[in-house]
């Protein structure tokens, strides 16, 4: 198994960008969602121009890296053209993803606000638990309390009280807990799925994010088409962008590259939590921004966010490498040899 080593401090940096991206983006895409005036986007396109450019600038990337236009030619060719098993397996995480959307908007459909709000935050500990099993990893006692303390915070952060309405819609819970089952393990399954395949050879990161993009870009145009094939044609791919919109697009490019980085070098763990200060940041600048009350619910859930954040790196234990049975019987006779 290959393991990538990096310092401390660029960690940290990927994980603090990540989640400073990650908050402006919520806030900018609200913005452009329910504020800004003009015409309304069709958010279908802007997923797959970000797919698009994602590809564009991990080729960049590769280039940098190669040194050469011609080891990149010959990098493309190897892992793109001569191997096309690495792009199926490549093409798991997107079509899985892709499934997990679909599974959560039958969820949202079936069940109500509040309940699908607590019952999706279970896939930050079925990531653990995929960690665990997929990976080979073993977590603390106070690892997994910080885990279940975070999924408890985010759910708090996010809580919105339930609004009466006078509109009957036909739910089916059934349907609706099947569904929000099968998009928690999606989520858990997929991110795990792509850590795995990242660090279990040595295979650039960039080849490994171009492989996945270019199935990206197919998923989403299927996406594009089933969903706003009609309208598309009517009124143009670009209809209703702006610059607001384009930067949207940005942050949401650069997001995936840095949340790359974070899985290769950290794991899918430290990802969760980063999203869970993202969300907690989203929302104190929503407050600053668009005048959003704080809530002592929302009070009560960043501060289990920022205690389960400071709780998880307590421990001195490196979750982001691969722990083999060869590994722990190599620790033991060093030990048996020291005494």
């Amino acid at each position: 198994m290959a393991v990538e080593n990096a310092s401390t401090g660029f960690k940290l940096y990927c994980l603090t960008v990540m989640t400073l991206v990650a908050a402006t983006y919520t806030v900018t895409l609200r913005y452009t969602r329910t504020i800004s005036s003009g015409d309304l986007y069709f958010s279908t396109t802007a997923v797959c121009i970000t797919e698009v450019i994602k590809l564009i600038l991990s080729l960049g990337m590769l280039a940098k890296e190669t040194g050469s236009p011609s080891r990149l030619k010959n990098a493309i060719v190897e892992h793109l053209f001569l191997s096309p098993k690495e792009l199926l397996k490549l093409s798991v995480p997107s079509v899985v993803y892709a499934i997990q959307n679909n599974m959560a908007f039958v969820a949202l459909s079936n069940l109500d606000a509040a309940v699908y709000q607590v019952t999706y935050q279970l896939k930050i500990p079925c990531t653990a638990l995929c960690t665990v099993l997929m990976l080979n990893r073993s977590l603390s006692r106070v690892q997994w309390v910080t885990i279940f303390i975070l999924c408890f915070g985010v759910t708090l952060v996010q809580w919105k009280p339930v609004e009466a309405t006078k509109v009957q819609i036909d739910q089916n819970p059934f349907i609706g807990f099947i569904a929000i089952a099968v998009a928690v393990l999606c989520s858990g399954f997929a991110g795990v799925y792509f850590e795995k395949v990242l660090k279990s050879s040595d295979t650039s990161l960039w080849v490994r994010n171009i492989q996945m993009y270019l199935s990206g870009i197919i998923v989403t145009l299927i996406g594009v088409y089933m969903n706003d094939g009609d309208k598309i044609l009517e009124k143009g791919f670009f209809f209703g962008y702006t610059p607001w919109v384009c930067f949207v697009v940005f942050l949401a490019s650069v997001g995936g590259l840095y949340t790359s980085v974070v899985v290769k070098y950290t794991d899918n763990i430290m990802k969760g939590f980063s999203a869970a200060a993202a969300i907690v940041l989203s929302t104190v600048a929503s407050v600053i921004l668009f005048g959003l009350q704080i809530t002592i619910t929302f009070s009560s859930g960043a501060l289990l966010v920022c205690v389960s954040i400071y709780l998880y790196g307590l421990p001195k234990q490196d979750t982001s490498k691969f722990k083999t049975p060869q590994d722990i019987e190599s620790k033991q006779t060093d030990q048996r040899v020291s005494h």
